[in-house]
Formats: C-alpha cells, structure tokens, sequence
C-alpha cells in the first residue's frame, strides 16, 4: 500500500467508479444510528468491529453478520426490515453531501470522464438520494446492491462497473472509504483509492494505489488530469 500516486498514473485512468456511503454523502452515521437503535431493543450496542464487518454487505448479509456477532435469534429478513424502516425514515430528511463531492464531480464533468455510482445500497434507497442531485443524467451507470449476487469485498460489482464504462478495470478509478470496499476494487484490478471516514480511517486498505485525505486532495485530482 502507498499513500502517493505512481509514475504514469494519469494514462490509467478511462473511467470512474464511485462509492456512495461516506464517500459522496456522509449516511455512515444514519447507518450507525440504526444499527445501535436495533442492538439496544435486543440489549446491544452498534460498535466499530461490527461496523466493519457489515460494510460493502447487502441485505441480509449485512444482517447476517449482526445476528453471528451478538448470537441473535432474529431472522435476517426480520432485521432488514427493521432496518429499512428506521433508515428510511432518517434518510428522507437527513441527505449531506461529503466535503468537496460538488467540486468533484463537476472535475469530471469538465473534463469529460466517464463515470458511475457503484454501491452496496439497494435502489430504494439510493433513488432518495439521486432525486436530490443535479448531475445524476451525467453519470454512465448506477450499480445498487439489487444488482449484484455478491456484495464487498466480492469483486462483483466492480467488474460490472468496468463492463458499464466498457473498459478494463485496470483502468478504472475507484473511490472507496471502507475496507470492504477497497478490497473489493482491488480484486477486481481496479486503480483503487480509498479516502477513509471518520467511521472507517482504522480500517485496512492494503492494495490501495492512493489514501487521499478528502474529495479535495490534489493528488486524487492528478490522477484524472
């Protein structure tokens, strides 16, 4: 792992592929709130350790991993529901950008990158929050957890991201704030860059090309320019 860019850089990169928790909108701690609301009625609290296990998981495996850390007898559909509701609620009205994510994405705008959402939300969810933006006709594909078998850190999702931008994954950029995430870009060959949230930055980013400190960092721009 290293923490600059490497000679050559700026010719890798035909594409880009972005996560959307905690990397474009800061729903990180919706997630946590929820999660720490469901562990309570059953006498746990949300922490770090299940945090990470649950990042990049969609659905039920996300709940999955919540009922084998604290032995739960919930079923995961039953959780996933509870969930659902709860983060709904809180999403409709509680939608931050991350720091930067305007000036970003008009970056690749202007100068005419090609890029896509590739996250483990499911489309309810991310449908609430593309209906608040105005560059959502600019991106080239919007990949949710509904349309993967296999969530982070699976491959999966950033292989059919290379597919939509119709290029070879070593060639496309990922922006990632988790380590599922950033393992999953890395086995999928991709120029992975994590950029850590206050949630994630304890998390490994082995194979990360680049740890940028924000959307902001002119080292992540350098690597598009």
């Amino acid at each position: 792992m290293t923490n600059d860019t490497t000679n050559g850089s700026r010719s890798t990169v035909d594409g880009v592929a972005l996560d959307m928790d905690g990397l474009l909108f800061d729903t990180e701690r919706i997630y946590w709130d929820v999660g720490d609301a469901i562990l309570m009625r059953r006498g746990h609290r949300f922490s770090h350790e299940l945090q990470q296990r649950m990042m990049g998981r969609v659905g039920v495996a996300a709940m999955q991993q919540m009922i084998d850390l604290h032995h739960l007898d919930d079923a995961p559909d039953e959780l996933l529901a509870e969930s659902d509701e709860l983060y709904g609620n809180r999403l409709a009205d509680d939608i931050t950008p991350m720091p930067g994510l305007e000036k970003w994405i008009a970056f690749l705008i202007e100068t005419k990158t090609p890029f896509g959402l590739a996250t483990s939300s499911r489309r309810r969810f991310v449908d609430i929050i593309l209906a608040t933006i105005d560059w959502r006709d600019e991106m080239q594909f919007v990949l949710t957890g509904d349309d993967v078998v296999n969530g982070k850190p699976h491959p999966e999702m950033y292989l059919k991201a290379a597919e939509n931008l119709s290029i070879a994954p070593a060639r496309m950029l990922v922006l990632e704030d988790s380590g599922n995430g950033c393992k999953a870009a890395v086995a999928a060959g991709a120029y992975t860059v994590a950029i850590p949230s206050e949630h994630t930055r304890g998390q490994s980013f082995d194979g990360a090309k680049l740890i940028a400190e924000s959307l902001t960092d002119t080292r992540l721009w350098n690597l598009v320019r």
